[in-house]
């Protein structure tokens, strides 16, 4: 799916504060939209929408039973039929917000809600929800001219580029749940879960970035855990298998779990084995990885931050690996001392 998220325009936006209920944290709601200049209205806009630009995974609304039951679900339907209910519908977003937050560790905020128009979406301008939340405060000094001379404040805020957690409800797709994309920059810990998954409550798409990331994520962790437990193969060759896993995904347009095996793992043990810990993988995460998909170019560039290839020596040394695991080799002097030895033609 492509989305440019350029030349939206920003149409309504209002804040909430949504505190730490488990805190007892307040609630406060506004009753009407921000009233905005052009040029605020545009730094807003562009400054929100950015945090979304390297995003390329797509969620939906999940419900058990039936999206009808969703809460957010249902106020998204709502504002999208009903756009002229928007602060009331914003207000029982902010409310749903805030019984959600009820983790120790989850910090109040200002809760934005705005409606986009002109969203390209596959060649669609389509509408959108967005919800963004600051949960983080900086300082800021404003110096100003006083009487020949400048007056000092210093002022509490939030740098508008620096907006802790977004949501964007896309109008497409309704009867699946929508098309929505998420960014949380504090996506660690339970404290984050909160946001995906009590307030929001949404799964991933099962499209071609979701089929990548999903079958990259289970090869690194079978490299580098089971492969090494059951072969007992050394640091560098788990770099090599990395190094293959990842060249293939980015010389292919498709992808082909045999033939994907074949290149990479090449030995009858080692296939079967990777099958079997794939096998028990998709089981316990409760992933359904197809066989044959179109890969991910974005999946693939985003997996690739997590297949570096560094090898920690105690607290001394670390070597990136980039390419033939041949150049290097590893040994034992007489007093017992590990070392590894590199080859190279060019100092740079």
């Amino acid at each position: 799916m492509e989305t440019n998220l350029k030349g939206a325009s920003l149409k309504n936006l209002i804040v909430h504060y949504v505190g730490s209920k488990n805190n007892l944290d307040p609630l406060y709601l506004s009753k009407e939209a921000l009233s905005l200049s052009d040029e605020n209205r545009q730094i807003v806009t562009d400054n929100f929408l950015n945090k979304f630009q390297n995003t390329a995974e797509y969620f939906s609304f999940q419900h058990p039973d039936s999206l009808q039951y969703h809460e957010m679900y249902h106020y998204a339907t709502e504002l999208f039929a009903n756009p002229e209910n928007f602060e009331p519908v914003s207000a029982k977003m902010a409310s749903h917000l805030y019984e959600s937050s009820t983790h120790p560790k989850v910090k109040g905020g200002e809760l934005y809600i705005g409606i986009f128009e002109n969203l390209p979406v596959d060649s669609k301008m389509c509408k959108a929800i967005g919800l963004f939340k600051t949960e983080n405060k900086s300082l800021f000094l404003d110096a100003k001219p006083h009487d020949q001379t400048l007056k000092l404040d210093i002022k509490e805020g939030t740098e508008v580029s620096k907006i802790d957690k977004g949501c964007l409800i896309i109008y497409a797709n309704q009867t699946e749940g929508f098309d929505i994309l998420i960014f949380d920059n504090q996506n660690r810990g339970e404290e984050a879960v909160y946001w995906r998954e009590k307030f929001l409550n949404v799964t991933s798409q099962k499209n071609e970035y979701h089929q990548t990331a999903q079958f990259l994520t289970l090869t690194k962790q079978y490299i580098t855990g089971q492969m090494e437990s059951e072969f007992q193969i050394p640091r560098t060759e788990q770099i090599d298998l990395l190094h293959k896993s990842i060249d293939y995904f980015k010389s292919k347009e498709s992808f082909d779990i045999e033939e994907f095996q074949s290149e990479v793992f090449q030995k009858d043990d080692m296939i079967e084995s990777f099958r079997n810990f794939g096998s028990k993988y998709s089981s316990q995460h409760q992933l359904d990885i197809a066989g044959n998909f179109d890969i991910s170019t974005q999946a693939v560039q985003k997996q690739s931050r997590i297949y570096k290839s560094v090898l920690k020596l105690d607290k001394n040394f670390h070597i990136y690996i980039h390419g033939n695991t041949d150049l290097i080799e590893k040994g034992m002097d007489m007093d017992g001392r590990k070392y590894y030895k590199i080859y190279y033609q060019d100092e740079k």
